[in-house]
């Protein structure tokens, strides 16, 4: 038996073999690894995106062309560069991995500029692309990129290593390949992560490394990164079941950690995509949750605009409802009910009444109303169209919910779907929403708990502005043909 020492500064017994006792990173050290603002401003997105302008604007000054073509072709090759993430940050920075990505958006980036050029000039093409100097300017532009990134990279590179850059890293897993990872990662810095720990439940001890220390088993993951400021997370074979691993890998979403996992087979993969490697070891970087991404915050920007124009826009519309609602049922028009909403939080949903409850413990236990004979022509109307939803916009408007998300349940039934699904809790990693993914593909009413757990959270793992879009448009097809009810 060996002694660790876990978070809380305590010694605890740990089977394998004899091993030197492990030391954790003091208050300064730690400090030295937190991102501060000019760790921020030196990171890779931040330091190419300044290289591209400059390479840009050096091109301009050096070849002498016209400052429209120059500034229009800048920002058409940082917006295509963004949108190819070639500023995405990454273990491994190499100028000539950069290249084909590079060249093949250089060459849109020079068509779109002579196309623009030539419509508004309207001017013969030759004549455009001899102005701009398509021979002088585009060329400069795109060895100027190049070399400003192999000398970005190469700066980058040093940092990691002299340990003015980088990040602490806890490896989910402390066997053969999680030793492995830690054995690289502290022989090669450049690749700017520092282990600090391994969690596991039932750790296998090797002794050809500086041993890290074990602070317990993969529960501790959301309280270790926390307690000890680590912004990066490696799993690589744990002795807990994979399955059993999902969820706490999801409890770092709302956290600022990044999440590489060693596949299985590793020696047999093929590098691709959002893949990338630690001396040879292959890593996938898992997808930032959609709450950290930064294009959230344009999604919530729609929300404000779409439920703003939307009650305007239907405001008749609601007023009729409303009208019809009070002579169909008498006083009490909006239904206010308890629904909970992201990270577990309450929210008071509003809906134009379509049927009264007898009390407010059947309002939250029953489950579905649909086929009630105490619901009028009127209320199965509403329904049957959506319309008895529009009040909700009100609560996109004020932030209680978005458009798009997964819809919101009653606590009643969250409480024991999340006992009979492990996955349904994870459906509170995003704002709900007026209409979903699951919503769209038919699973709402009295339909399968479990698949719309599914949808919700490949609707959360995969979201994109235009995954968004899609399901809007999907939901105004239902609205118009009657299915949305």
């Amino acid at each position: 038996m060996t002694d660790v020492i876990d978070s809380r500064g305590k010694h605890r017994a740990v089977s394998g073999s004899t091993r030197p006792r492990p030391r954790l990173l003091t208050d300064p050290e730690l400090h030295a690894y937190t991102p501060t603002l000019w760790t921020r401003v030196r990171s890779v997105a931040a330091a190419t995106v300044i290289a591209d302008v400059t390479a840009c604007l050096l091109a301009w000054l050096l070849t002498g062309i016209d400052a429209r073509p120059a500034l229009l072709m800048t920002a058409i090759v940082v917006a295509l560069f963004a949108g190819s993430k070639l500023y995405d940050s990454r273990l491994n920075l190499s100028a000539l991995d950069d290249l084909p990505a590079v060249a093949g958006r250089w060459i849109i980036a020079c068509a779109a500029v002579a196309i623009v050029g030539a419509g508004v000039e309207s001017r013969p093409m030759a004549n455009v692309v001899e102005e701009l100097h398509v021979l002088a300017f585009p060329l400069a532009l795109l060895a100027l990129v190049l070399i400003g990134r192999a000398l970005v990279y190469a700066a980058i590179r040093w940092a990691r290593r002299t340990g003015r850059v980088g990040h602490l890293a806890l490896i989910l897993g402390a066997g053969v390949v999680g030793h492995e990872i830690a054995q690289l990662l502290q022989d090669h810095p450049q690749y700017g992560l520092r282990p600090y720990c391994f969690l596991d439940s039932d750790p296998k001890v090797v002794d050809s490394i500086d041993v890290l220390p074990v602070l317990g088993g993969p529960e501790e993951l959301e309280r270790t990164l926390t307690d000890n400021r680590i912004h990066v997370v490696i799993v690589a074979f744990s002795s807990m079941k994979e399955s059993e691993m999902v969820p706490l890998i999801r409890t770092c979403d709302r956290l600022e950690s990044e999440l590489f996992v060693v596949p299985r087979l590793y020696e047999l993969h093929h590098v691709e995509g959002d893949m990338d490697t630690v001396w040879g070891v292959p890593l996938v970087r898992l997808r930032r949750s959609a709450y950290r991404s930064p294009m959230w915050r344009v999604k919530r920007l729609g929300d404000i605009v779409l439920s703003g124009l939307a009650l305007v826009v239907l405001s008749i519309p609601m007023a009729l409802v409303a009208l019809g609602v009070r002579l169909d049922g008498g006083p009490g028009i909006i239904f206010r009910q308890e629904r909970v909403g992201v990270d577990g939080r309450p929210v008071t949903v509003m809906k134009f009444r379509s049927m009264r409850p007898v009390n407010e413990a059947e309002s939250q236990t029953n489950w579905n109303i649909a086929k009630d004979n105490r619901l009028s022509a009127f209320g199965k109307f509403i329904r049957k169209t959506s319309l008895d939803e529009l009040p909700q916009l009100i609560n996109i408007l004020r932030g209680d919910m978005s458009v798009v998300g997964p819809r919101p349940e009653r606590p009643y039934f969250v409480e024991q779907f999340q006992q009979m699904y492990p996955a349904y809790g994870a459906r509170h990693r995003v704002p709900c929403g007026l209409t979903g993914w699951a919503a769209v593909n038919g699973l709402r009413g009295d339909t399968s708990i479990a698949e719309r757990a599914r949808f919700d959270n490949y609707y959360i793992q995969n979201w994109s502005l235009w995954l968004d879009i899609k399901i809007i448009v999907r939901t105004v097809g239902l609205v118009i043909t009657g299915a949305g009810g």
